[in-house]
């Protein structure tokens, strides 16, 4: 009855504002009225402390006997423990007596295993331990469980003084969480001495009511009589456990699926497109957790951005900071500490020359500045004609109509709109490899370009030290020597686009560092906010400010969102997080084991091409390999990795356990060799 589409059974979590406030009565309430409407329901303690394993259920000292009570005369198990220690304290301390480490991760994966042993069972009610903040670990309370499992809540509450304070910091506490709170029960924890205790606690119910009009709020009556007890409070509750026997399966895959095909246009793809879709409930560190319950490595950290993995509590923190004083404001005329701060921290980090900051919505927007500020610049020295970008093959800088115009115009993504996009100057892609000798001939074609064609080129653009979406191609770090001499002498800017490689990618902070050099304008976005919100950056040097802003003009550009700052709060968390140097010793080891791990794929027939740097592995094949196969594949075996074109590549984030960087080489090198083609992978 009311389960789930893949046959489970429905699963609540209870808990509450602390210890000793009507949790355990409240659950086995709810069982007992779950079973007078017919439903096969059990009430299940996760961590009991105070009673030894095997009195469990056998003494009153135990939760699951109060659950037995409550359900006396079923023919079917009603009550269990999931983990029982014999110290009467906090979880984190019972366990750790007996030499166990509980953890929420560890704990999620106990009851999603219980859950699946139990497909016959409506309804599973798990109670926690004490308050959400109770200790599970040195690190972890019940909230990061909760944040795992993404079961609906009920909150329990004791109906005394002091009630409103604990449950609305609690509710608090479930809302940053994410939590969906589907009922707030409060118990009578003992009887009515006075009228003004009776005035209380129908004030406290009659507030939250009011604050909160939408959430459920059950009064759990207090009961002498033992033996009506629970029949008592089970009518008290009978309309909760109505309205959970009635809800419907929320976020079912097949549903999900079905309702993003009828609206929705995914990056690349027909509208109405039947390739594999995963749906994803939520995420965590190096771990995107699928409606369906399947958890997968995440090797592509979101197209190259969430370099700290997800939910990060630093980043979190943050931004829940930032929502509660300043979500957003106009940057016409007005400006605020967090755009202020991050502008300073980015120049600190970058070449000195780079002092002024522009704060973009995204990496393309980001590169149509950089493109506006090189023309604007040669406007205002009067170099009227030094309108066009000289870029390299083999680029992508974005999909807005200026920077497509500087993308590979052949073999990139964007040849459909070439008749509309300005038409700018393209010289082969750089030929010398990053990790073989410079061979100076490979800026021979930018040379003669340059000879020929100088008084046209306004800027070049180039993504430093790596090409990304447009080919994962590594080249030498001269190379870009060699070209910075060449714009210096024609007068022409030099652009770097460091969105793809900004902020640790290739083991130094910034490509740029590759080559000791300064370009006259640079693009940063993606790991800029370290994958939590949309934000980038264009700084540029004095020399291009001025230029712009001769004769009293001003740059010609404004988002609506310029420098949101809740985006500028938590890039700035994210910089902090790369200021504690981690980030280095962690692309390095994740480096070490992609040479190691992907170097067996260059023995297989189709691959031509296997290379690394930072925590960049790309393997190359000989011809396209078929995406949706590959994709279905790694899904099957538990990782996210999107191949495109001929290239199967990873860029995991920085905080990757070494032994799921092993496990996606490995993976990758399994779909590979099962045909030689990547085209149809045995499964």
């Amino acid at each position: 009855m009311h389960k789930s589409a893949q046959g489970s059974p429905f699963c609540l979590l209870l808990t509450g504002t602390g210890t000793d406030v009507g949790k355990t009565v409240t659950t086995a309430a709810l069982l007992r009225s779950l079973l007078d409407l017919g439903a096969k329901a059990m009430a299940v303690k996760i961590v009991q402390t105070g009673v030894e394993a095997s009195d469990c259920g056998k003494t009153t000292a135990s939760d699951s006997y109060q659950y037995l009570l409550a359900s006396k005369g079923a023919d079917f198990p009603t009550a269990h423990c999931l983990h029982s220690f014999p110290l009467p304290v906090s979880p984190h301390l019972a366990a750790a007596q007996v030499g166990v480490k509980l953890s929420a991760k560890k704990l999620a994966c106990d009851i999603q295993t219980f859950v699946q042993a139990q497909s016959d069972y409506d309804v599973l009610l798990f109670e926690t331990a004490g308050g959400l903040h109770v200790p599970l670990s040195e690190q972890e309370d019940w909230l990061h469980l909760l944040s795992y499992l993404h079961f609906p809540v009920v909150l329990c509450a004791a109906n005394c003084l002091g009630a409103i304070n604990h449950t609305l910091l609690s509710l608090d506490a479930l809302r940053y969480a994410a939590a969906h709170v589907s009922a707030l029960v409060f118990s009578e924890t003992g009887s009515s001495q006075d009228d003004c205790e009776r005035t209380l606690r129908a004030d406290n119910i009659n507030l939250l009511r009011s604050r909160f009009p939408s959430l459920a709020v059950y009064p759990l009556p207090y009961t002498e009589k033992r033996e009506e007890r629970f029949a008592r409070l089970a009518q008290a509750l009978a309309p909760l456990a109505r309205n959970l026997l009635a809800a419907k399966p929320k976020n079912a895959t097949s549903d999900l699926i079905s309702r993003d095909r009828a609206s929705l246009w995914h990056p690349y793809s027909p509208a109405r497109d039947n390739a594999p879709l995963s749906a994803v409930s939520f995420s965590h560190h190096n771990r995107l957790v699928l409606s369906d319950g399947r958890e997968l490595i995440d090797g592509m950290s979101s197209w190259w951005c969430a370099v700290h993995g997800y939910r990060h509590p630093h980043l979190e923190s943050a931004l829940h900071a930032q929502l509660t004083r300043l979500p957003h404001v106009m940057f016409g005329g007005l400006t605020h500490e967090g755009a202020i701060t991050l502008a300073e921290r980015l120049k600190s980090m970058l070449p000195r020359a780079l002092s002024r900051v522009f704060l973009a919505d995204s990496g393309s927007v980001a590169v149509e500045v950089a493109m506006k500020m090189a023309l604007q610049y040669q406007y205002g020295l009067g170099n009227k004609e030094k309108t066009r970008f000289l870029t390299p093959l083999g680029g992508y800088h974005g999909d807005t109509l200026g920077a497509m115009s500087v993308c590979d115009p052949i073999n990139g993504m964007h040849s459909l709109f070439s008749g509309c996009l300005a038409r700018q100057i393209f010289m082969p892609r750089p030929s010398c490899r990053f990790d073989e000798p410079f061979d100076p001939q490979s800026l021979d074609a930018a040379r003669q370009i340059f000879a020929e064609r100088g008084e046209e080129i306004c800027a070049v653009i180039l993504e430093p030290i790596v090409q990304g979406a447009g080919g994962m191609w590594f080249y030498h770090p001269d190379y870009l020597k060699g070209l910075a001499d060449l714009c210096k002498a024609s007068g022409a800017l030099l652009i770097f686009d460091e969105i793809a490689t900004g902020f640790g990618h290739t083991g130094k902070l910034f490509a740029l560092q590759w080559a000791d050099l300064t370009p006259d304008i640079l693009c940063l976005g993606k790991a800029l906010t370290g994958g939590t919100m949309t934000l980038a950056a264009t700084l540029c040097t004095d020399k291009v400010q001025d230029g712009i802003c001769a004769n009293g003009q001003v740059f010609m550009h404004g988002p609506t969102f310029m420098a949101n700052p809740l985006a500028c709060a938590v890039a700035n968390a994210s910089l902090d997080l790369l200021a504690s140097g981690a980030w280095q010793s962690q692309v390095l080891a994740i480096e070490n084991v992609l040479r190691q791990e992907l170097a067996g794929c260059q023995s297989l027939p189709n691959v031509a091409d296997v290379r690394v740097l930072g925590d960049i592995g790309v393997v190359e094949t000989r011809s396209a390999v078929d995406t949706c196969t590959l994709t279905r594949f790694f899904t099957e075996h538990g990782v996210w990795i999107r191949p495109f074109n001929n290239l199967v590549y990873l860029m995991p984030p920085y905080i990757s356990p070494l032994e799921d960087v092993a496990r996606l080489c490995h993976t990758i090198y399994e779909a590979l060799a099962s045909t030689g083609t990547g085209a149809s992978p045995s499964h």
